[in-house]
């Protein structure tokens, strides 16, 4: 999630283990399309990450992209997070809106 000049923007992304080589990118937006994403992964209890600068990197991305190398440690920072949070989303199950 981001807010820049009054305008949201958010990012999400699946990782399956064992099938994904990398974390990829399955929805991106600002504005009304950001707030979609928000409220989904709210609605299915998915911790969300406030991270500015990775928002923007991972909106340059095209949808169902894995992450380039060079995203690798943030992305990493990110799982971690969630790790941190329960890991409940590191199962390996589709749950990313």
């Amino acid at each position: 999630m981001k807010e820049k000049d009054g305008i949201k923007k958010a990012a999400a992304l699946r990782y399956r283990r064992g099938e994904d080589n990398a974390p990829v990118l399955t929805a991106k937006g600002k504005g009304k399309t950001a707030e979609g994403i928000i409220r989904l992964a709210k609605e299915h209890n998915i911790p969300l990450k406030e991270d500015p600068g990775i928002i923007d990197l991972l909106c340059t991305l095209e949808l169902d992209q894995e992450i380039p190398p060079a995203l690798y440690k943030a992305v990493a920072e990110i799982l971690a997070f969630i790790y941190r949070m329960g890991g409940k989303h590191l199962s390996g199950k589709a749950n990313t809106p």
